[in-house]
């Protein structure tokens, strides 16, 4: 009986140290948010990508039900199309490549209302619907992929961005934790949690 106790322990720790060890191997998450310090009254909300002939993308559109289903679960009534909506969500996934163990290069930036930029020096960027291409004699090269998700909160009465974020996470290339919809729903996750969040501040999440 009390060897049957001891591997049943042994085992319990042998569980939790390996569940402790695939969390501890999830990418971290980095998250800056945007806003008018003023509340922000959830209303019908439509999400349409930043890029207005990605509407019917079936690429893009994975990632708005993504988007939606966050939004919804903090209140926001999904409209039926932008017409019917007072807020829309014009939101953008990109996705960046670099080899494994480059430096990252230049630093990303984004302001309330305004664009954003920056990337990884060497790395090839696409935006939904586009292709991937590495340099002649890169093509085996172990390689990290970079995802982010933007996405500004405006009303459409008066154009007026009253919420920003960017959300980004690296990954190795062909992991499961590079995976477009998961790395998307994993960032949208981080993205809108505790809503609005602290203006101005980058935070990581795990």
């Amino acid at each position: 009986m009390k060897t049957r106790n001891l591997l049943s322990k042994a085992l319990l720790i042998g569980t939790a140290l390996a569940l402790a060890g695939c969390a501890s191997q999830m990418p971290q998450t980095q998250v800056t948010r945007f806003h008018l310090g003023q509340p922000i009254a959830p209303g019908q909300v439509a999400v349409e990508p930043r890029d207005p002939t990605l509407a019917k993308d079936l690429e893009f559109q994975s990632y708005a039900r993504v988007v939606q289903g966050e939004l919804n679960r903090l209140g926001f009534g999904i409209a039926p199309d932008l017409t019917k909506s007072e807020l829309v969500a014009v939101t953008e996934v990109r996705r960046s490549w670099r080899p494994t163990g480059q430096a990252r290069g230049s630093s990303l930036s984004i302001g309330l209302g305004g664009g954003s930029g920056g990337g990884w020096g060497g790395g090839t960027s696409v935006g939904l619907g586009g292709s991937m291409s590495f340099p002649i004699g890169k093509a085996r090269e172990k390689m990290d992929v970079l995802t982010q998700l933007s996405v500004q909160l405006k009303r459409r009465s008066e154009g007026t961005v009253i919420w920003e974020g960017r959300a980004e996470t690296v990954a190795r290339d062909n992991s499961p934790a590079a995976n477009p919809e998961a790395a998307v729903a994993r960032l949208a996750s981080a993205l809108f949690q505790d809503f609005p969040g602290r203006s101005g501040e980058t935070i990581t999440v795990k």
